[in-house]
C-alpha cells in the first residue's frame, strides 16, 4: 500500500512536532487509514476519523471502514458511532472531535485526525464561517423539491446562484447544496462568498497536515481494485439489506458508491456498467476532494507506485 512505504512513515515522524495535532488527508483510496494506524501504533496513538460515512453503522463495505485488524492495532473514534438515519454536520463533527483530542490528549495519548471529509478537518481546525443558522422550513422545501424533481435539479438551482458551492458538491450531497441554498436565500449571498471572507484562517488547532499523494493513474487503478472487491465481498447485499430494513433516505445512501450500487438496485443502471460507474464516481469526488486543500498549509508525502 502507498502508505505502507517506510519513507513515507519516517518522513511524517522527522518532520512532525509533538505539540501539533497529527493529521493526515488525501484522496481516496490513497491509503490514508494504513498511515494513521502504522503512525498509532509508534507514537502510542488514537485516531479520530473524519469521514462522513464511515461514521454511521452497517454501511461499512463500501464506506472503506478500518478492518478488524486495523481496529485491534489502534483505537478509532467516530467509527460506527452513529445511526443510519442520525443526522451529523461539519459543525457537529468538529464539536464532537474537539472533545475527542482534549480527551486523548489528557490520557497521555496522540491524537490523529485522519479522514477525507475535508470540510469537517477544516471545521476542527479553523473553524466555520459565520453564515446565519439553517432553517428548517427551508430544508423541508428543498427535500421535497429533490423528491419531485430529483437531487440533479437541486444542484442545477444552486450552479446558477452559487457556480463555486455547485464546483465543489456532488448533486447527490443533499445536506450540503440545501444548506448553501439556505444561506442564498436568507442573506442574497453565496455560501462561498462567506466561505472565502472567512479564509479558513483563524487556527484553532495547532497542527500538521500531511498529504498523500498518488500518480493518478496509480490511483485510478487502486480504486479499480477496491471497487472490484467491495463487490465481491458483498456490497451489493449490503446495500440491498440497508434499504430493506428502511435506511433508503440516509445520507449515506447517497455517498459515492453507494449511490451507484443503489442506482443498480432500482434499475435505473445496468450490472455490467456498475463497477466502472462507481470508479467514475470516485475519481470525479477524488478531484474534489483536492479543490479543498488548495489554501491549506499541507506537506504532501509521495508514495511509492
Amino acid at each position: 500500500m502507498i502508505s505502507s512505504d517506510a519513507s513515507v512513515v519516517e518522513r511524517v515522524l522527522a518532520a512532525w512536532q509533538p505539540d501539533c495535532l497529527l493529521t493526515i488527508v488525501g484522496p481516496t483510496a490513497s491509503g490514508k487509514t494504513a498511515l494513521a494506524v502504522r503512525l498509532s501504533e509508534l507514537l502510542g496513538g488514537e485516531v479520530v476519523s473524519a469521514d462522513s460515512i464511515q461514521v454511521y453503522r452497517q454501511f461499512d463495505i463500501g464506506s472503506g471502514k478500518p478492518s478488524a485488524e486495523e481496529l485491534s492495532r489502534a483505537p478509532h473514534h467516530f467509527v460506527s458511532s452513529m445511526d443510519p438515519l442520525e443526522p451529523i454536520d461539519a459543525a457537529g463533527w468538529a464539536a464532537l472531535a474537539a472533545g475527542a483530542v482534549e480527551d486523548i490528549r489528557a490520557r497521555g495519548r496522540v491524537p490523529i485526525v485522519c479522514g477525507g471529509t475535508f470540510l469537517w478537518i477544516k471545521a476542527l481546525l479553523f473553524g466555520l464561517a459565520d453564515a446565519p443558522a439553517g432553517s428548517a422550513e427551508m430544508r423541508e422545501r428543498f427535500r421535497r423539491l429533490a423528491d419531485s424533481e430529483g437531487r440533479a435539479a437541486l444542484h442545477d438551482r444552486l450552479r446558477v446562484v452559487d457556480p463555486a458551492s455547485a464546483e465543489r458538491l456532488h448533486p447527490n450531497d443533499f445536506i450540503r447544496v440545501s444548506r448553501a441554498l439556505e444561506v442564498y436565500e436568507l442573506t442574497s449571498r453565496p455560501m462561498s462568498d462567506w466561505q472565502r471572507e472567512h479564509g479558513f484562517a483563524t487556527e484553532r488547532h495547532k497542527a500538521q497536515i500531511f498529504g498523500l499523494a498518488c500518480d493518478r493513474e496509480v490511483l485510478t487503478q487502486r480504486m479499480r481494485s477496491r471497487a472490484a472487491r467491495w463487490l465481491e465481498s458483498g456490497w451489493i447485499e449490503e446495500v440491498q439489506s440497508l434499504r430493506e430494513r428502511g435506511f433508503d433516505e440516509a445520507r449515506a445512501m447517497r455517498s459515492i458508491g453507494y449511490a451507484e450500487v443503489r442506482a443498480m438496485l432500482v434499475g435505473e443502471l445496468a450490472r455490467a456498467d456498475l463497477e466502472t460507474a462507481i470508479v467514475r464516481a470516485t475519481r470525479l469526488f477524488a478531484r474534489r476532494q483536492t479543490t479543498w486543500l488548495n489554501h491549506v498549509p499541507v506537506t504532501w508525502l509521495g508514495g511509492e507506485e
